[in-house]
């Protein structure tokens, strides 16, 4: 439902108690001129779809060591008893391992890796910290999909994040096919925001996390963009890694085939866009899903993403 804070300045408004019109976004998707590893073409090119992939960016030797991660992580007992682990719904299998950064070494030494780091740096104009970080699991047979959604909408509302000034990091662990629920974006549609209709329940992370039904756009907006946009999707080879706005249009289907899908899902977000009380009115939700510790990340030298 609307609330007394959007109605004195929200610039992003959502959870609304009926349909709205969708909007150009009056902030940028590139901030400011910090050099960094991407070229003057790549920059451009994330600009204007809103997303950039990187073939390559980990070796098969470095794949193997964060795929050595989540098994260690899947089958770590004590964390199997939080909140940490997501499971598909309806059975074991985990579906998403959150907060992989603070009970990960190697993926503490990840995301700090300069060709990394400054990469989001140069992006968001800033020194940066981790609003979210997960492993996303969708084995073959059983991995359900993400509905259409802007990250940003859910952050925006549920977290108490201003502005989209925030960008994530998908690292492929394994082969994208087109037919293994590989991501699904609308390249420029980053530049539309689509408020959504629905009070937010309390505690609304709990189900949302495995079958999100609050926060997502009416069928006739996915539409309009798509006709407007259109949709590609995110292949390639382990290692592969897929830059992308946090107001992106994105989703995934199931994944019926024998092909399991694995990624590392990093949330760079700028220090001068730290998060304040959640837009939609609710209290915040835990600190695996949205940090508040904005202390800026330092770069390492040295690892084995080096």
């Amino acid at each position: 439902m609307t609330t007394a804070r959007n109605a004195i300045g929200d610039l992003y408004p959502s959870r609304l108690s009926s349909q709205a019109a969708s909007f150009g976004r009056p902030h940028p998707t590139t901030w400011g001129s910090t050099p960094g590893p991407f070229t003057a073409d790549a920059l451009s090119r994330y600009d204007a779809k809103g997303f950039h992939i990187e073939e390559g960016l980990l070796t098969p030797a470095q794949i193997q060591h964060c795929w050595s991660e989540v098994e260690r992580l899947s089958a770590d007992p004590e964390l199997a008893k939080t909140e940490l682990i997501v499971r598909e719904r309806g059975s074991d299998t985990v579906r998403s391992i959150f907060a992989v950064h603070e009970v990960s070494p190697l993926i503490d030494k990840l995301i700090r890796t300069p060709r990394i780091l400054d990469r989001a740096r140069q992006i968001l104009g800033s020194d940066v910290y981790i609003h979210q970080s997960r492993i996303n699991c969708m084995p073959g047979f059983a991995g359900t999909g993400f509905y259409w959604h802007s990250d940003f909408e859910t952050w925006h509302a549920e977290d108490g994040m201003p502005v989209p000034r925030a960008v994530s990091l998908s690292i492929a662990l394994t082969d994208n096919y087109p037919f293994n629920g590989g991501l699904m974006l609308m390249p420029g549609a980053h530049r539309t925001f689509v408020p959504c209709v629905g009070q937010t329940p309390e505690n609304n992370y709990k189900s949302s996390l495995q079958e999100q039904r609050i926060g997502v756009p009416s069928e006739d907006a996915i539409t309009e963009l798509a006709y407007e946009f259109g949709i590609e999707q995110f292949t390639g080879q382990a290692g592969s890694a897929l830059f992308f706005d946090s107001n992106s249009m994105h989703g995934s289907s199931n994944n019926i085939t024998p092909y399991p899908r694995a990624n590392i899902f990093l949330v760079f977000n700028s220090v001068d866009n730290v998060l304040e009380q959640p837009f939609a009115g609710t209290k915040p939700r835990p600190e695996h899903l949205g940090s508040r510790d904005f202390t800026p990340l330092t770069p390492i030298t040295g690892s084995p993403f080096a």
